[in-house]
């Protein structure tokens, strides 16, 4: 599929995305198939992952956010709302406290029973689940058509969906290296080809060393990894508190590795490669100069 056709695919989601107009507001339906009526547009909007948070706030509705997880630190401000748990270990009390008009759920990590407890107070959850990069600028726009804000929702998707597609033209042709991202150091953890890193290192013109493993995020041992060679190494960590910058020494000195002995090996973010959120397009530009550093960047 070309690039173009590609990003077109993101507006397919103004189509497949519906609602139904009826007399006391709208009827929208979610990516679980699921009927979330809302009487108007929200004013108290309540997130349940970080990566929620960081959409809401990217759609100018900041302030319309009564509530938010654990760890949901941009930007900013965020880190002020009140906290209802952490997005797999919700408070349900704490949320219904807040009297939110809407609440926005992901189906990967949230607690089902939670939900259905949210739901049985009369509080609208309206449930997204991203599985890649285009998808999840998919949901920036789903996202503003159940909170009012479409228009505006579509211009950022657009944006983004367009850096995006620079980025993969600007690789097409070009050699694959072969990429191991480290997720974490003791022990030694990646991630497979069903993660959203696994989907920006292919996007960005690289081969996840892992791709094909059968776990998630795999342990994987340091001769495994001397022995793949792999021309880049990606040091990201889900421990926010962790040495990054001793791990990059330590691979540096391990000079049979080409990566080590071509000095290609880099930090990143974490937040920019493993949080489905609008900065996940940010990632991928940095990952792209990582693994395509040849490659003409000047926009």
């Amino acid at each position: 599929m070309s690039p173009m056709l590609a990003g077109s695919r993101l507006f397919l989601v103004l189509v497949l995305g519906s609602w139904t107009l009826v007399s006391q507001g709208r009827i929208y339906i979610d990516t679980l198939g699921r009927e979330v009526a809302l009487e108007q547009e929200p004013q108290r909007i309540v997130t349940l992952a970080p990566s929620l948070t960081e959409i809401v706030y990217f759609l100018g509705l900041g302030d319309h956010v009564v509530g938010v997880t654990q760890f949901s630190s941009y930007p900013p401000e965020a880190e002020l709302k009140p906290k209802v748990g952490s997005y797999v270990n919700l408070n349900a009390e704490r949320i219904i406290t807040l009297a939110p008009d809407l609440v926005i759920s992901t189906a990967d990590g949230n607690q089902p029973a939670v939900i259905g407890l949210l739901e049985k107070a009369g509080i609208p959850v309206y449930v997204v689940d991203p599985r890649n990069t285009r998808e999840v600028i998919e949901t920036v726009v789903d996202i503003g058509r159940v909170c009012g804000v479409l228009d505006k929702a579509v211009a950022l998707a657009h944006e983004l969906s367009s850096r995006v597609d620079r980025i993969v033209s600007k690789t097409v042709g070009l050699d694959r290296p072969l990429v191991f991202l480290q997720v974490n150091a003791k022990p030694i953890m990646t991630v497979n080809g069903k993660t959203f890193s696994s989907d920006l290192i292919r996007l960005a013109g690289g081969r996840n060393m892992t791709d094909g493993a059968r776990i998630t995020y795999p342990r994987i041992s340091l001769e495994e990894v001397i022995r793949q060679g792999p021309d880049v190494i990606i040091v990201s960590s889900m421990d926010r508190g962790g040495e990054f910058e001793e791990s990059k020494q330590q691979w540096l000195t391990l000079k049979m590795i080409p990566a080590a002995d071509n000095g290609r090996v880099y930090l990143v973010d974490s937040d920019l490669i493993d949080r489905p959120s609008p900065r996940i397009v940010e990632g991928l530009e940095v990952l792209a100069r990582h693994i395509h550093p040849e490659a003409n960047w000047e926009y």
